[in-house]
């Protein structure tokens, strides 16, 4: 062949040929394969290999793809993927433009959890001698959890119900998707910065295995296993078991139990303060009665025709028993004191008093009743506000949901 009639393309040339074929030969398909070399870019984009026994393909995945999945694909994991043949043309390489990724049944996920749970398991991370326990009387818990869904309002609920006083701080996280364990361990490391929380609950309401698996990531469990703040767990329903219920100091089963056991109900300690005084009561006369019962028996051993070392014995007996006794009673006295000074604390935490005094006011309206949310007001009403010290009376002007 002459060089006059030989067709030269340029390397640009042949790979734009080849684009143009393999991505008009292809519709758009699903393939199945292992993961491998998986990266997550810092632009969203994930970059991965797909391979079986005989071969593999280079595979990615765009952000605006990537940021709907449920969870995190891994190394080693089977997964079905659909998307289009297309040439990566500064490589010359072919390539799957992935839309789609799931994962090739539940066996794959119970597999990664079993592997995750071994490793955290070896490391020591689920043993009891690292669980803290949880306060008494909290005064502030913080919440991570979705600020949108029902697993907040049934917390805040049940929690301000049981334990009126109860300060709560909302750390709002996605808790599904790319990146949500990411998050939602970050809020925990937030949290444990503030100093000023008393407990965490880490949790969302139920859903399907790949809505919770944030609660499955390595990630989430490293941040929950080295809080400073005990942890209380509360992901999905009763039958939902995750890597961070197992990590955590406590497994709730449902975000309203982990509020019920976060707070003591203020009916049973009011309950209780009135038992104490009772019992310190019946106590007090139960010693008194004794007191007076060896009194008397020991007045009645004395004979006054006893000779006088007989009666300096006695007398000794006798100064002996009451200094005994006094020791005693003191004794009880003092315990008795503590417990209901303890418990005189966490009753005064519920006065209304002291959470204006952080700030807080009551607003009234013209009837005197407390109002409790702004779709009570109407534009033009007159209503009173109650400060730490002092009221001062407001016109609505404008109510925001």
């Amino acid at each position: 062949m002459s060089e006059d009639k030989r067709i030269i393309l340029s390397v640009t040339q042949l790979t734009g040929e080849i684009k143009r074929v393999l991505e008009n030969s292809f519709p758009r398909l699903w393939v199945q394969g292992e993961i491998s070399n998986l990266t997550v870019h810092s632009s969203g984009h994930l970059y991965f290999s797909l391979k079986d026994a005989g071969s593999q393909v280079r595979c990615v995945m765009f952000r605006s793809y990537a940021q709907n999945m449920m969870l995190m694909p891994q190394d080693g994991m089977q997964v079905v993927v659909q998307g289009d043949v297309t040439v990566f043309d500064r490589a010359g390489q072919y390539q799957l433009s992935v839309q789609q990724l799931q994962v090739a049944g539940y066996g794959e996920l119970a597999q990664a959890f079993e592997r995750l749970k071994k490793k955290l398991a070896d490391e020591g991370l689920f043993d009891q001698e690292f669980k803290k326990e949880l306060p008494a009387y909290p005064k502030t818990i913080g919440i991570v959890t979705s600020p949108t869904g029902a697993a907040i309002r049934d917390m805040v609920k049940v929690a301000r119900r049981r334990w009126p006083g109860i300060e709560l701080i909302l750390c709002p996280v996605p808790v599904q998707g790319i990146g949500a364990a990411q998050k939602i361990a970050r809020a925990v490391d937030d949290l444990n910065e503030y100093q000023k929380i008393d407990l965490i609950i880490v949790g969302r309401g139920g859903g399907s295995a790949e809505d919770l698996w944030a609660f499955n990531e390595e990630i989430l469990a490293r941040a929950i296993f080295h809080s400073n703040i005990p942890v209380i767990s509360a992901v999905g329903h009763e039958v939902d078991f995750t890597i961070s219920d197992l990590v955590a100091d406590l497994r709730a089963p449902t975000p309203s139990a982990a509020a019920e056991m976060a707070v003591p109900d203020v009916r049973e300690v009011q309950s209780n303060l009135i038992d104490s005084a009772r019992r310190i009561a019946s106590s007090m006369n139960d010693l008194l009665d004794e007191a007076g019962s060896r009194l008397k028996s020991i007045q009645r051993s004395y004979g006054l025709n006893r000779l006088q070392d007989m009666l300096s014995q006695k007398s000794q007996q006798l100064d002996w028993a009451g200094t005994s006794l006094n020791n005693k009673i003191n004794d009880r006295l003092s315990s008795y004191t503590n417990r209901l000074q303890g418990q005189a604390i966490a009753l005064k935490a519920l006065d209304p008093k002291n959470t204006l005094k952080r700030g807080y006011s009551i607003c009234r309206d013209q009837n005197g009743r407390v109002v409790v949310s702004a779709k009570a007001l109407d534009k033009g009403k007159l209503i009173t506000a109650e400060f730490h010290t002092g009221k001062a009376q407001m016109t609505v002007e404008e109510t925001i949901p």
